[in-house]
């Protein structure tokens, strides 16, 4: 029996038909291919419907994911637009309370035109899951690890339910926070999908994402729909796709090993951190019962907004900006940026911390990202140096 190749052998080979036996595979930089006559329109034709490029570059996402068929698209948020065309007007839907900000936008829209019946839920209670579905609903959005509070859903029981009680209800995963190295979720759901700007590219030089699936059917329509719209992702930017998929192994397991020492420090420092890896994480038996790894996003609280600010414009090596995925490192405050589309009052309900930081880890000297969080923590007031000890402030009273 011959031995499955680990992914991160996969990631970094990458066969191609060149005919000239290119190393790398070509960029076919093209709008449209000449035909060989009339009746004989040849494998491609327009490259809104097909391009060389691409093909290679889904071809290689297939195998990543473990996908019988895979479609890279314009951005993540495209991903979302092309699989919620699935719907039919007034279709159920029911979506997680910690959904990317983006995502809970797009959705609520939709329910307030009355393209869907939009339910807002806490996904990371099976049971709450289980008692809002019904014949009626015909899609589920999840994610996990949440973004950016790094909720944990447990996975393997939802998708048992739903596949024992509702099989005609399409679901459907985000995975942009663990990347197929971490997580393979079509073992579970229907769709898989991932904003490709993050880690599978992860020089943020580009705008992509990709949708995965293993059903025929799903393939055809979601294929009628990325060709009609003209969604599919551009030749120059598949190719640079490519190659940022060749070093994700590399970077990924630099930037989880960053996570893992910056949030043992945090904590070690008396502030409470959002981070799978942990194991004072709620969920932490969860996530590790279906998942590889961590991850290298998380998120942590000061119980003061101020304070919050000048940790974030203090700090010097992260860069302070939405997104994640970078080899470089990221700073934010998703209330005032990813975030802010959600109205006050729904992050009040949803318990989501106004001084919430959350920090996308790169694969920077992790001492060097440390130092850096520590004289932005010091400068802030957030924590004090007494006899060479570092002391968190009490802030809870500001």
């Amino acid at each position: 029996m011959v031995k499955e190749l680990s992914l991160d052998t996969l990631v970094v080979s990458s066969n191609n038909n060149d005919q000239h036996n290119a190393s790398v595979a070509p960029l076919y930089q093209t709008t449209t291919f000449k035909q060989k006559s009339v009746s004989d329109l040849g494998e491609y034709d327009y490259t809104r419907s097909g391009n060389p490029t691409r093909t290679q570059l889904e071809s290689q996402l297939s195998i990543i994911m473990k996908a019988e068929k895979t479609f890279a698209v314009t951005s993540g948020m495209g991903c979302l637009d092309v699989i919620t065309r699935l719907l039919k007007p007034g279709d159920e839907v029911i979506a997680g309370d910690d959904l990317y900000g983006g995502t809970h936008r797009l959705l609520t829209f939709l329910n307030k035109t009355g393209a869907i019946k939009l339910k807002i839920i806490d996904t990371t209670n099976p049971q709450l899951v289980k008692s809002t579905l019904s014949q009626n609903t015909k899609m589920i959005f999840l994610e996990s690890p949440t973004n950016p509070l790094i909720k944990v859903i447990d996975l393997p029981k939802i998708s048992e339910f739903l596949k024992t009680n509702y099989p005609n209800c399409i679901s459907v995963f985000d995975n942009t926070m663990m990347s197929p190295l971490l997580l393979s979720p079509l073992k579970y759901v229907d769709i898989q999908y991932e904003s490709a700007t993050k880690y599978l590219n992860g020089h943020h030089d580009i705008m992509a994402g990709v949708i995965a699936t293993n059903s025929k059917k799903l393939s055809q329509d979601l294929f009628f729909i990325i060709n009609a719209t003209g969604c599919g992702l551009a030749p120059f930017d598949s190719w640079l796709l490519l190659r940022g998929l060749k070093t994700l192994s590399i970077r990924f397991e630099r930037q989880q090993s960053n996570a893992i020492k910056l949030t043992n420090w945090l904590e070690s420092l008396g502030f409470k951190v959002n981070y799978p890896g942990l194991k004072s994480h709620p969920q932490y038996q969860v996530h590790n019962s279906y998942n590889k790894g961590f991850g290298a996003v998380f998120s942590f609280e000061t119980k003061s907004i101020k304070t919050s600010e000048r940790i974030v414009e203090g700090t010097k090596l992260f860069g302070v900006t939405v997104s994640f995925g970078a080899v470089n490192s990221l700073i934010s405050m998703p209330c005032r940026m990813s975030h802010a589309s959600i109205d006050p009052e729904t992050r009040a309900e949803r318990e989501f911390p106004e001084d919430l930081i959350r920090v996308c880890v790169g694969i920077e000297d992790s001492d060097d990202l440390i130092e850096d969080l520590k004289q932005s923590l010091l400068n802030s007031g957030a924590i004090r140096e007494i006899n060479g000890k570092l002391i968190r402030s009490d802030l809870s009273k500001l």
